[in-house]
């Protein structure tokens, strides 16, 4: 099946863009703030030098995303589609993180109904990795209807294997 993993999706508030080289330094002035990663297993990343790694990986991936507030044209933080499998009809969302001004504003709800209201013409479920120290990723993902389905051990660009959960959102069960 073809379809491209890094459109351009947006709501009236907010715009995921196809991440660009040109788009590291605005990434990284949200990305530099260590409480950003606290939660998460690679608690690193705020470093310039790990930040650098992610980045790298996230253009390579070819279906990351800057998340823009459009009022502002603020970038918010990231996101992307990874892991594509036809014959499970599946993909993951995954590496979202945003900037502490973001965070209890209700803006990860809407993007990712953007991202799965679109991905879901496609495959029939999504699958999330999450750290299983990152509660606060659980908790919103839970809000949305995401089920824990399995533990794994997740090999990250550049970066020390992790134990993340997976998460399912069900093409059936989204709305």
């Amino acid at each position: 099946m073809k379809f491209s993993i890094q459109p351009v999706l947006e709501n009236q508030e907010y715009k995921l863009i196809p991440l660009q080289q040109g788009d590291f330094e605005s990434l990284y002035e949200v990305a530099s703030d260590p409480r950003v990663w606290e939660q998460h297993p690679n608690k690193e990343r705020y470093q310039r030098e790990v930040f650098e790694s992610f980045f790298r990986g996230a253009m390579e991936s070819g279906g990351a995303f800057k998340i823009v507030e459009k009022s502002s044209g603020d970038v918010l933080g990231s996101t992307r589609f990874y892991d594509f499998d036809e014959n499970e009809s599946r993909i993951f969302i995954g590496y979202t993180f945003y900037g502490t001004k973001s965070w209890g504003k209700g803006i990860n709800p809407q993007v990712k109904k953007l991202m799965l209201d679109y991905i879901f013409q496609y495959v029939d479920k999504v699958h999330f990795h999450i750290g299983k120290e990152n509660f606060r990723s659980q908790t919103a993902l839970e809000r949305i209807g995401g089920k824990k389905i399995a533990e794994e051990e997740v090999a990250y660009f550049a970066e020390p294997t992790r134990t993340n959960f997976v998460y399912e959102i069900k093409k059936e069960e989204h709305s």
